[in-house]
Formats: structure tokens, sequence, C-alpha cells
């Protein structure tokens, strides 16, 4: 089994590399989509989030707002910490289970948003990371996700800076161009894990 973290910054492209990383035949372990799990209605996650935030950050229906959740977070550091002190071992715990269940000589790759950030980089036998310059991050976010400049801006801010991800980059793929761009570099990804699979 050869574990990998993919990361990258928001509105970098991770979900397009995952998905088609997926397409090649990589088993994904994706946080987010834990992240999302661990904090469902009736889970402690979320009872443990609402004991440190309050009801306030429940929407009608009992789920998490997660958008509400998000402006109090990404510009408080020591709130957002306390929020990942919840969210992380679960997801941790979550992971780890997945991965058991992938088969021995199976691609697992682990996108993680918060790789760098986190120091989770020597828990994988290597990182990739999806680059684009901020300017391209930027963009996406506000053309293709409808979140305003300053909330865009501050989620960048809370994460890691371009030259941090890249210093525990393995290897980069570069997606500051169009999508038809991406494949022909997701595919040369696959053929070097399939390669380091096949020779551990």
């Amino acid at each position: 089994m050869l574990k990998v973290g993919l990361t990258g910054g928001i509105g970098a492209g991770k979900s397009e590399v995952s998905r088609l990383l997926v397409g090649h035949g990589a088993v994904l372990v994706d946080a987010d989509r834990i992240a999302r799990e661990v904090v469902e209605p009736g889970t402690p996650g979320l009872a443990a989030v609402v004991e440190a935030f309050g009801t306030g950050i429940l929407a009608p229906d009992g789920t998490l707002d997660r958008p509400k959740l998000g402006s109090v977070v990404f510009s408080d550091p020591e709130r957002l910490a306390a929020l990942n002190a919840i969210v992380h071992p679960l997801v941790g715990a979550r992971s780890a289970e997945l991965e058991r269940a992938a088969g021995p000589e199976s691609v697992v790759v682990h996108d993680v948003p918060l790789l760098t950030e986190n120091g989770l980089a020597p828990l994988y036998d290597l990182v990739v990371v999806i680059d684009a310059a901020p300017g391209t991050q930027l963009d996406r976010l506000v053309r293709l996700r409808g979140m305003t400049e300053a909330d865009a801006r501050a989620r960048m801010a809370a994460q890691a800076t371009r030259e941090q991800r890249l210093a525990v980059a393995d290897l980069v793929i570069d997606n500051d161009g169009p999508v038809e761009a991406l494949e022909p570099q997701v595919r040369k990804v696959w053929s070097e894990l399939v390669r380091r699979t096949t020779a551990a």
C-alpha cells in the first residue's frame, strides 16, 4: 500500500485532481467529507462543537451551519484551534479505518486540505501538492464559489503559504491553467504512484 497525502490551498483544485485519481484507480480518503460526517446530527462530534461554540452555529434543522461557524473561526486563530482540536482526532480515526479497509496493493490518496498547516507530511509515503497562484485561487473562489473577496482572502490567509506547501511536496501538479491541462499531469503522477507501489 502506498499512502499519499494530497493537498493544496483553497481553490487550487483538489476535488478535481481527486476525481481524476479515483478514475485511475486510487482509493480516496477525503478529509473534508469525513469532517462533515463526524459532525452530523446525533454524533459526539457535533455535540462537542455545540458545547464549545454554542447553539448559534446550528441551522434550524439541527445540522451544523458551516458558513456561520466558518465566519466565527476563520478570523480568530484561537477559536479555529479549538474547533480543530475537536474535529481532527475524529477525522484521523475515521481515515485510519478507511485505510485499513483498502487492499495491500492499493494507492490510498488522502485528500487533506490542512496537511501543511498541521505538520502531517511525515504520515505519508509521499506528498502531492496541487499548486495555483494566489490570484488564481482568489478568482476561482469569487467567480465559481460565490464568495466575497474579503471572505476568500480570509480563508486563504488562514492556510499555509504557497511556499510552505511546496516545501513539503514530493510531486507537484500545476493547476494554474485550464482544466484540460490537468489530466495529462494527473496521468503522469498516477504512473509514478503505481511505480512506487510496485517498487515498495
